[in-house]
């Protein structure tokens, strides 16, 4: 595994842990698999600095969306 697949998995789990304490009742594979395609989707940007929090806040606001019944706290 290269330094940079370290690195991604590592943000990868980072973001995981942080959004299933967020989310507890979502399943941990769909968290997983959200915050993975936020960070494939952004990993190919030169400013990498970002890219956890970005992460982050993008499979947050699938989450929510996702878990929301009928479309309520989609805002929040």
């Amino acid at each position: 595994m290269s330094g940079s697949d370290e690195e991604k998995e590592s943000t990868i789990d980072q973001v995981v842990e942080r959004l299933a304490g967020r989310f507890p009742d979502a399943d941990r594979g769909l968290i997983a698999g959200i915050v993975s395609e936020e960070y494939d989707a952004l990993d190919s940007g030169r400013i990498r600095t970002f890219i956890p929090t970005l992460v982050e806040k993008g499979a947050k606001t699938r989450l929510r969306r996702e878990l929301a019944p009928d479309g309520f706290g989609a805002g929040t």
